[in-house]
């Protein structure tokens, strides 16, 4: 074998290392996974355990005591509101808090103010600010949204609501076919007028739905005129989140495909697409994504209402069966802290197949890359600590979770 100098070997290896800059795909050369410190957490209720991060990164309880806290947004005055669905029941219990005093030195929420109770499973909150200069606070109930007019600074509606929309309500009553609960709403970000977004949940683990609107996302003007249904066949999208003029959606597959099919999936849709006049239809319950591949569902063989799978839009990402995504939240280009920058972070709520340990966790995204963890420790030896549901970001490497197993906000920041 001829022997190779030193700075011949040397001349080869930047060689090579310039043409698989130039040639190897960007989610071959990706970060390897970021190495998870675990950090203590104690709450009043005396529950003790750990949660692990990625080394350089803190976690610490905002706020605790409160239910089925779900879905976080920020009033145009600058407080935080979310939502609390109250428990896993059909009931009408659920509120809408604000969050005042958040202190970004201690990560602490000084107070937690009700601003709606007696609520119908609230699941979303979101704010719009009309032409006129009048101020609204939408809200997203599992059998119809509603509208009131909002103030800067007070501490509950100074008004009736107004009903933009109704939806099937027959919530978890089983007999009448009855699943989803939540409905999810979000307001584009650069358009002029804006529109508002909503999704609604199938009304069952996989069959022909008898009503339109159901397992789809619909669009319509911020009062409620000129709706119409945009993309439909997404199962579950629970999550949605507009960034720069594209649309993002989290998505639950079916359950009876077995431990490892089908793929959790998150959708990408463009401005463009949103303008369409068609509507996109997603594939639910006719096809399935596994390990990224798309698959017809046998159970639908034979119907003759069956989609072509192969023009299903591709997710841009994919997640391990029965991981249940939802909330999402992304990190542009001035975040610092080079884990968080140009990604997504996604909450990953879990399944209820303990076994089989998927979800309980926060993962980053970036598309079409495998997911990798960031907050991990939720479900530890069988036992639940904890269920993610929504991130909010906060500054530029800083960010709120809810946890609506416990009950739990928590703050993560850079140290």
């Amino acid at each position: 074998m001829p022997h190779i100098s030193g700075s011949v070997a040397c001349r080869l290896a930047m060689i090579v290392s310039f043409f698989l800059a130039i040639f190897v795909p960007a989610q071959a050369q990706k970060k390897a996974d970021p190495k998870l410190l675990p950090h203590t957490i104690k709450l009043q209720s005396g529950k003790t355990f750990s949660l692990n991060l990625p080394e350089g990164f803190d976690i610490s309880v905002a706020a605790e005591g409160l239910k089925r806290v779900r879905f976080m947004t920020k009033s145009p005055d600058g407080r935080i509101f979310v939502t609390d669905m109250h428990d896993l029941s059909d009931n009408s219990l659920g509120a809408v808090y604000i969050l005042e005093g958040f202190d970004s030195k201690t990560g602490k929420i000084a107070r937690v103010v009700p601003y709606l109770e007696h609520l119908r499973n609230p699941n979303s909150v979101a704010f719009y600010t009309d032409p006129a200069g009048q101020n609204w606070l939408y809200l997203a109930l599992t059998d119809k949204l509603e509208r009131y007019k909002f103030h800067l600074g007070e501490n509950s509606p100074s008004s009736k609501p107004e009903v933009l929309a109704t939806y099937p309500d027959y919530g978890l009553s089983y007999k009448y076919g009855g699943w989803h609960l939540t409905r999810t709403i979000a307001f584009s970000d650069n358009e002029n007028p804006r529109h508002l977004f909503i999704s609604v949940g199938s009304s069952c683990n996989a069959c022909e739905e008898k009503e339109e609107i159901r397992a789809s996302v619909s669009v319509m003007d911020p009062d409620g005129k000129d709706a119409r249904i945009l993309a439909s066949g997404l199962r579950n999208a629970v999550g949605l989140r507009f960034i720069d003029g594209t649309l993002y959606a989290t998505n639950m597959g079916a359950d009876h495909l077995g431990d490892d099919a089908p793929d959790e999936t998150m959708f990408a849709l463009n401005h463009q697409l949103l303008q369409s006049s068609a509507r996109l239809n997603y594939g639910w319950p006719y096809c399935y994504f596994k390990d990224g591949e798309i698959f017809p569902d046998p159970k639908f063989a034979a119907s003759t209402k069956k989609v072509d799978c192969s023009r299903v839009p591709a997710p841009y990402d994919t997640f391990a069966a029965h991981g249940s995504p939802l909330g999402l939240e992304f990190f542009d280009s001035s975040a610092e802290e080079p884990a968080l920058q140009n990604s997504f972070l996604v909450a990953l709520h879990g399944s209820s197949k303990r076994r089989l340990q998927r979800g309980y966790r926060v993962v980053r995204v970036t598309q079409h890359s495998k997911p990798q963890d960031f907050i991990t420790g939720f479900l530890q030896n069988g036992v639940v600590y904890g269920r993610p549901c929504d991130i909010l970001r906060m500054g530029t490497d800083s960010f709120l979770l809810t946890d609506d197993y416990r009950g739990v906000i928590y703050y993560v920041r850079r140290k």
